[in-house]
């Protein structure tokens, strides 16, 4: 075998294998995607959500420190409406919270909280 050829092979295999690689990764559906992109809106619209006042998260801007970091959340709640409850009303797990009860206030509608679900949960 020629050494144009052993390159040739080097590189296909290199390759196949980054592309089954990236077959293993985790994708986020379009529909969820969606949601998410409509979620970050929700948490940065300071009349709404205004997530970042209390939590940092990547890409937060002047981000707050009162409440904790948004990252690692699909470890932190491998249940997902677990993270979406909280959001709903934090009052049920944690009585002493300062963060509004976003559901049961209706402050946000149903759908504004399944989307900042989504954006939160990918962070």
């Amino acid at each position: 075998m020629g050494s144009s050829s052993r390159k040739f092979v080097l590189v296909f295999s290199s390759l196949a294998f980054l592309a089954g690689s990236l077959a293993l990764t985790p994708q986020i559906s379009v529909a969820d995607e969606a949601m998410a992109s409509a979620g970050k809106k929700v948490a940065e619209n300071r009349k709404k959500g205004n997530c970042f006042a209390c939590h940092d998260y990547p890409g937060a801007v002047l981000p707050g420190n009162i409440g904790p970091k948004l990252v690692n959340m699909k470890q932190r709640y491998p249940d997902k409406k677990q993270l979406r409850d909280k959001i709903w009303d934090a009052t049920t797990t944690s009585p002493n919270t300062i963060m509004p009860p976003f559901g049961r206030h209706h402050i946000l509608s149903e759908q504004e909280i399944d989307n900042i679900v989504e954006f939160i949960y990918n962070l």
